[in-house]
């Protein structure tokens, strides 16, 4: 059977003791960076064998994945930061699960996307996530208009290098909506900014934040 597992999005405890009990128990683990994950393991006292599995190499993965699973064997299946399949590999590895009758599961876990809803202080009874921005300037400033549109608040993930560009637009667009940058969640240098598009554009021109991070929008009031 094949196991979908998340992982800790910082602090390396922010795993479930059901994770943990399947990793030991795999025959394989099939991991997007077999170095990050092998910090992960070794923090845990766990060792199994690792293969890579990553957007460049998932559509053939997925079949030689498939076929392991078919011959009986328990494959673990584990991503960089958070649930695999968001903005992670995982979607194709489903997807030749379903289409060859293979049984898998995806446990609960960590997840950047709702401890910064519940942390921005904004709207959170509905909200859209939208993955990773768009790297190129038109289609990411359509993408800050749309949530700036919506009545539930947005979540985005967002570079390091592109988030002083990002809170810039909506400043220009919406200089008065709030907006919350979180950064480095559950790690050393966790931080919340909160504000208004205008004062974190501001703040950020003068340091931009680092680290993973992710950027939520308020929607707008009806």
């Amino acid at each position: 059977m094949l196991t979908f597992v998340p992982s800790p999005v910082g602090n390396l405890e922010d795993i479930t003791l059901r994770a943990l009990r399947l990793l030991r128990e795999a025959d394989l683990i099939a991991a997007e960076d077999t170095r990050h994950a092998s910090i992960l393991l070794k923090h845990h006292g766990i060792s199994r064998p690792l293969l890579s599995l990553h957007e460049h190499n998932e559509a053939q993965r997925s079949g030689e994945i498939a076929q392991r699973l078919a011959a009986g064997e328990n494959i673990a299946l584990l991503t960089d930061a958070g649930m695999p399949g968001i903005s992670d590999p995982g979607y194709r590895m489903v997807r030749a699960c379903l289409e060859r009758g293979l049984e898998f599961t995806v446990l609960p876990g960590p997840s950047s996307i709702l401890p910064a809803l519940v942390g921005s202080g904004l709207p959170l009874h509905e909200f859209y996530f939208g993955g990773f921005l768009p790297v190129k300037s038109g289609r990411r400033k359509a993408a800050l208009e749309a949530a700036l549109a919506r009545g539930e608040t947005s979540i985005f993930f967002e570079s390091p290098h592109r988030i002083a560009r990002s809170l810039a637009v909506l400043a220009e667009l919406a200089p008065e909506r709030p907006v919350c940058v979180a950064r480095e969640l559950s790690k050393k240098f966790e931080e919340y900014w909160r504000g208004s598009a205008a004062e974190l554009s501001a703040r950020a021109e003068k340091q931009p934040p680092r680290g993973e991070i992710c950027l939520l929008i308020a929607g707008q009031q009806r």
